[in-house]
């Protein structure tokens, strides 16, 4: 386990790339069991890869979205609401596997 530091993640793609992918893909694995995989799939790959982890050490690990998510879906058929609880639990899902990886030892997903 690489030992984590709040100034070293600022830089996060050259000093913790490993640990970043290892969490989206955990999140992934354990959002496919949940939901349907195309959706999921889509969230992965049309807004997730243009989001953006950040840490701050009060709140802990967040997720920055691009401008408007359901926008940028495409090829797949959701409402909107339905799309957005998703992606919501996509995010807590993905912010609590950063800390479980990084191990800082964060409860739970927020639901």
């Amino acid at each position: 386990m690489t030992e984590f530091s709040p100034e070293q993640f600022e830089d996060k793609y050259a000093n913790y790339f490993p640990e970043l992918q290892t969490a989206y893909r955990n999140a992934f694995e354990s959002m496919g069991e949940r939901y349907d995989s195309e959706l999921v799939h889509a969230i992965d790959q049309q807004v997730l890869n243009e989001s953006e982890p950040f840490y701050d050490e009060e709140d802990g690990f967040r997720i920055e979205l691009p401008e408007n998510p359901y926008e940028r879906l495409s090829g797949t058929v959701v409402g909107q609401e339905k799309f957005e609880g998703v992606l919501a639990d996509y995010v807590a899902t993905l912010e609590a596997e950063l800390a479980n990886v990084f191990d800082l030892n964060v409860g739970s997903p927020k639901v």
